[in-house]
């Protein structure tokens, strides 16, 4: 049967992914255009001073290298990717990409933390595949080298921080609130320099570019990432693996919302089959010992 609480935490932590979608049409019709970098610099650094303001703690001892390791892969490598990818793909097709995280996150899981696999694992792993290809089956645009690249680098990074998350736990001394701010800081600081050095600033932000720039920043980033964090404390990671899926969905809604872009039969499909792959990863009290194929002897 299913736990109500985890039901809550799973609700919960799927608002970060689905915010997370919006990344693709904000990027393309909102921001200023060919600066990945300075929109993930943006998004991170403003967010993570604004978190260590409001707490004013400070990692001690390993944790200063640990939460730098974090805050690379979470959010200062995976941000950059991310936009990259956003930049020369279209947003279901990036989305496609980083529907390969569950399973890095597995494999990863199975070698750090001891997890088992389960046939339930797998069979949604390949609902959540096949669910995102029906999404973007209708996509006219054609695949760029640089997007794929990036979209595969960004779907690793982001598999090996929500592991280490898990595998390192959180300092005691520590709030989850000062814990996503270092996290934002670190990876806002190694783009800083980076952006600065190879896109530099724009000469004209309108309005909107501002008006996007804070919501990456505050919802993308702040909010998000406080109950993405919360949610890999409190939900097995291969559970919140397997939300990921749901920025796929939450890209084409948008786009069909506000780009009139089609939601085809096969699309609606894909949706559907999402959402069946995220509700078979839900972890059941003892149906998940029954299908278990011990990876460690």
């Amino acid at each position: 049967m299913l736990d109500i609480r985890v039901v809550r935490n799973i609700l919960l932590t799927a608002l970060a992914p689905i915010v997370w979608g919006s990344t693709y049409i904000i990027t393309t019709e909102v921001l200023p255009p060919n600066m990945p970098l300075l929109a993930s610099t943006v998004r991170a650094l403003p967010a993570g001073i604004l978190l260590l303001l409001i707490c004013r703690t400070f990692p001690k001892g390993i944790w200063w290298l640990r939460i730098a390791v974090l805050g690379l892969l979470n959010i200062g490598a995976f941000f950059y990717f991310l936009f990259v990818a956003a930049e020369y793909l279209p947003g279901g097709t990036a989305a496609l990409i980083m529907a390969c995280q569950p399973i890095i996150v597995i494999l990863l899981s199975a070698y750090l933390l001891k997890t088992s696999l389960t046939i339930k694992h797998i069979i949604s792993a390949i609902l959540g595949i096949i669910g995102i290809s029906l999404l973007v089956l209708n996509s006219t645009i054609s695949l760029n080298w640089q997007g794929v690249t990036a979209g595969f680098a960004g779907c690793g990074c982001m598999a090996l921080g929500v592991v280490l998350t898990k595998y390192w736990n959180r300092p005691t001394n520590l709030s989850l609130l000062s814990f996503t701010g270092w996290q934002l800081t670190f990876g806002g600081l190694i783009l800083l320099p980076i952006a600065i050095f190879i896109e530099g600033l724009p000469q004209n932000l309108t309005i909107t570019n501002l008006l996007g720039y804070s919501y990456l920043c505050l919802i993308g980033a702040v909010f998000s990432y406080i109950i993405w964090f919360r949610g890999i404390e409190k939900l097995p990671v291969v559970t919140i693996s397997f939300l990921g899926f749901l920025s796929a969905l939450s890209a084409c809604s948008l786009g069909y919302l506000f780009l009139k872009q089609t939601f085809s039969l096969p699309q609606m499909l894909g949706a559907y089959t999402i959402i069946i792959s995220v509700w078979l990863s839900i972890p059941r009290s003892q149906t998940e010992k029954t299908d278990t194929l011990l990876l460690k002897k």
